[in-house]
């Protein structure tokens, strides 16, 4: 698999084929089991990682979902661009799980993704994402790198696969 290039991310449409909600569905699960900070602690059952991919798609309206795909159309990785709902606060957007399959990462997908977000952002006229992520995690160097500013940590924010309490880092970003 090579690094997917910004043509090669695209946006899902309702209704997602069947083909795209399983790879959906395989990639939140290999993550989770990888020990990804992403909401679920493993093991993530089909049902589980289902029910949350029904609600998402569901909700594309409100959200977008980005892929990536590799030359074959399978799915390597996603992210989600979340506008905030208040009047007040159309300016603003959340960032929120970045998935990169576990097979595809180092690759340079999670940084496409990531761009190909902040594009998408500018393109709806969101000028101000914010995330989060578990502290310590691989993915901070990454949003570091991609001119995030980390603001915070919120101890004992969510647990892991054990059962312990991490904290969670907390980032902006200002879009030109």
């Amino acid at each position: 698999m090579h690094q997917p290039s910004m043509d090669q991310i695209s946006s899902l449409t309702a209704p997602v084929s069947a083909k795209d909600r399983f790879a959906l569905i395989e990639l939140l699960m290999d993550v989770v089991d990888g020990g990804a900070a992403v909401g679920f602690v493993p093991p993530l059952t089909e049902g589980e990682a289902g029910a949350f991919w029904d609600k998402s798609i569901a909700d594309l309206n409100h959200r977008t979902i980005l892929v990536a795909r590799d030359q074959v159309n399978r799915i390597l990785g996603c992210v989600q661009l979340i506008p905030a709902l208040w009047p007040s606060q159309q300016h603003r957007a959340e960032i929120a799980k970045l998935l990169v399959h576990r097979a595809s990462r180092r690759k340079g997908i999670g940084r496409a993704l990531m761009l190909a977000a902040e594009a998408e952002a500018l393109a709806q006229g969101h000028t101000l994402l914010t995330l989060d992520a578990r502290r310590g995690d691989a993915a901070i160097d990454l949003y570091g790198a991609l001119g995030y500013q980390e603001v915070g940590i919120i101890p004992r924010y969510g647990r892991n696969g054990a059962g312990v309490l991490e904290d969670c880092a907390l980032f902006y970003k200002e879009l030109a």
